[in-house]
């Protein structure tokens, strides 16, 4: 079991200590879970109130706050600490050593230094592995693909061939990267093409056939990139999908073919970016977002939750709605929107007078 004093913590996460006790810290946890041994994070009002009912004896709390009879450890960031905190106590998965005797590894793929293979994990030809690379059980790893050093993939996690992944990368349970993407066309127009040309669909299609478009590229991952579980990344249709360096992607996000993603971006839960969409450096698009295909979103923007983004938005814009618009045009939106109910209250109130005069005005005449 770990354990930590509380000057240790102190200088690990950067904080300033006042000290009423000096408790061994085995653990963290919000303060109503908590023992003596526990740290506990009082990061917001409720979780400090919650301290007066609370086991511990120490707590990590805001810059400012400090609380008669408790060891407190204030900090100017307490989200930041609690990242530090919880690398310091976190446990990695079990990853056995070296090449597991179930696993599969073609004679032609290159392993670098203690590289480990869980169970069943297949390597096929020609790939690639950086040093220092830990891959659990039941991992796919297609032909001709490289991966870097010091990468983690989690149980499940399939790749295509000629994937390329940068170093320390972490891919999560299911992740799959390098599909084929979701391309097809018909020989005469379809029902998508005659809505956008003519805005109604007039012709008969039944006869329609769907032919698959192949994607004979790739899909490129760059450094110190984190994909969340079950998240899928087509490869390109000629050119490669892209995401760069620093992004972070969340469980459950479909990435279409040729789509180039930015460095240091934020991409949430159920987020969907339909195929050769731009998205710039540090953007961040909440759950449920949808993105149109062949649009730009600008660096530094921020789509909101369940925003339907159907065309670009240049760097530092504030998105939300759907259709999507800037934040200043929907906030006007819903000014009128209010507004109206007001008017039609209004109206609602005269509405008897107004019937009268009408039938007062049809008599005289």
């Amino acid at each position: 079991m770990k354990s930590f004093t509380v000057e240790e913590i102190t200088q690990i996460v950067g904080g300033m200590l006042t000290k009423a006790q000096s408790p061994a810290i085995t653990r963290i946890a919000p303060p109503l879970l908590c023992e003596e041994d526990t740290l506990a994070l009082a990061l917001g009002e409720e979780e400090i109130a919650n301290l007066a009912k609370s086991k511990a004896k120490a707590a990590l709390v805001p810059l400012g706050v400090q609380i008669d009879g408790f060891t407190t450890i204030e900090v100017e960031r307490p989200r930041l600490a609690m990242m530090k905190l919880l690398n310091l106590f976190y446990v990695p998965p079990v990853v056995n050593k070296d090449v597991h005797p179930t696993a599969v590894v073609d004679p032609s793929a290159r392993l670098g230094a203690n590289v480990c293979v869980g169970p069943n994990v297949v390597i096929g030809p020609d790939v690639v592995i950086g040093d220092n690379t830990k891959l659990l059980a039941n991992i796919y790893i297609g032909s001709g693909a490289h991966i870097g050093n010091n990468c983690f993939f989690h149980a499940g996690v399939n790749i295509g061939d000629r994937v390329k992944i940068g170093n320390d990368v972490i891919l999560h349970h299911g992740v799959s990267l390098g599909a084929d993407g979701f391309s097809f066309v018909t020989e005469n127009p379809n029902n998508i093409e005659n809505a956008r040309h003519d805005g109604e669909i007039k012709k008969d299609n039944s006869d329609q056939v769907i032919f698959k478009i192949p994607s004979i590229g790739s899909v490129v991952i760059g450094n110190n990139v984190e994909i969340g579980a079950n998240t899928a990344i087509d490869r390109g249709t000629i050119e490669n999908t892209v995401i760069g360096d620093n992004t972070k992607i969340d469980d459950l996000v479909m990435i279409g073919h040729n789509c180039r993603v930015g460095q240091g971006c934020l991409i949430v839960s159920q987020v969907g970016i339909a195929g050769s969409c731009v998205i710039g450096d540090r953007v961040v698009i909440a759950g449920q977002a949808g993105l149109a295909d062949h649009i730009s979103i600008g660096s530094d923007t921020i789509v909101a939750a369940k925003a339907g983004v159907s065309k670009s938005f240049p760097e530092k814009s504030i998105v939300v709605g759907s259709p999507a618009m800037p934040r200043k045009d929907f906030i006007k939106q819903l000014k009128v929107m209010k507004d109206a109910q007001e008017i039609f209250a209004k109206f609602r109130k005269f509405e008897p007078l107004l019937k009268e005069f009408e039938e007062n005005s049809a008599a005289k005449v």
